[in-house]
């Protein structure tokens, strides 16, 4: 497709526990398009982060298998050059936590100068810092000439985020990554750096891969959206799709565990269980079947795989159809074909 832009064929990224491997991101095909926001939701150990750090070529002591196809060439088979010309340049990353991510001895416009001369040498350094100016500008920081010089323990959260951001954008990437870029930030400046995410898709016409747990952001922003469990796609549908037709069991479970979803007086649903972990994650089967015991086990699939029920929506595992809330009683029972 002309509009395709990255494309994940099997990834699998493994951890080491003692002597044995672990795959946290486990066989997942995914793509993404330009002007595209395509989420990626999930619990806290799902495999989000690793999946994306495996994208941008980040883990240092895992077992990547698979492909992530950039412009022709596998990511996975790269160098750590060849990443570091890719990175930064043509892939941008919006780290979860800026005062992490940011270097507390270089002043903000440094930081921003820094990925702007590993790709671009001959630009002088007034140049650089004119563009550096302007991204933040772009990226709303009010007083740019002020926090150029300013270090990132001077700033506010919502500042640093921003800071981020412009670093990631600093050189018109065509994929971005943005990791929980919303997360402990009040509502009013998430709705800023949303928005903000908004504008960067249109006006780079960029393909851009949002990590989150919040529905609520998802809804917002997303074109698609892949859930993700235990390491696994479980469903794949555009975003309206998803919230007016959700299929999986654990996506009607997430969707139902929301406040704001439920009616008046009724029982909020809850989610029983956790994400296994690692070394204790069922590899054969159904992996949300533990946390949802009132379903039969002639309901789920052997082996599980993506059944595409509709054009462009996918959905694991055949639980689904005969799925209903265990706290919704037999009366929400609906068979599904």
């Amino acid at each position: 497709m002309p509009n395709r832009i990255l494309e994940i064929e099997n990834l699998t990224t493994s951890f080491r526990i003692n002597d044995n491997y672990y795959a946290a991101v486990d066989n997942v095909s995914l793509n993404v398009n330009k002007n595209e926001v395509l989420a990626i939701v999930g619990e806290s150990g799902s495999g989000k982060s690793a999946l994306a750090f495996s994208v941008m070529g980040l883990h240092r002591q895992a077992k990547v298998e698979g492909e992530v196809r950039f412009r022709d060439k596998n990511i996975v088979d790269l160098s750590t050059n060849e990443l570091n010309r890719l990175r930064g340049k043509h892939m941008g990353m919006i780290f979860q936590d800026p005062l992490t991510a940011l270097n507390p001895l270089m002043t903000v416009g440094r930081q921003i100068e820094e990925v702007i001369y590993l790709h671009d040498r001959r630009m002088s350094a007034k140049k650089r810092e004119e563009k550096v100016l302007n991204l933040l500008d772009k990226v709303g920081i009010p007083y740019p000439k002020r926090t150029f010089e300013q270090f990132p323990h001077e700033l506010s959260g919502g500042m640093r985020q921003r800071v981020i951001i412009a670093i990631a954008i600093a050189n018109d990437p065509e994929v971005l990554i943005a990791d929980e870029p919303t997360t402990a930030l009040d509502a009013t400046i998430q709705a800023q750096i949303l928005q903000l995410i908004i504008d960067l898709k249109h006006n780079m016409d960029s393909g851009i891969i949002l990590i989150t747990h919040d529905l609520g952001v998802v809804a917002e922003i997303a074109d698609r959206v892949a859930v993700m469990y235990a390491g696994q796609i479980v469903e794949i549908a555009d975003v309206y799709n998803l919230f007016e037709n959700p299929l999986h069991p654990y996506t009607r479970s997430l969707l139902n565990s929301i406040p704001t979803n439920v009616e008046p007086k009724e029982k909020l649903h809850v989610i029983q269980g956790i994400v296994p972990s690692l070394q204790h994650l069922p590899r054969v089967g159904c992996r949300f079947k533990d946390r949802i015991p009132w379903i039969p086990e002639d309901d789920h699939e052997a082996n599980p795989e993506l059944h595409e029920v509709e054009r462009g929506h996918y959905v694991r595992c055949t639980c689904y159809k005969n799925f209903y809330l265990e706290n919704a009683g037999e009366a929400e029972h609906h068979e599904l074909s």
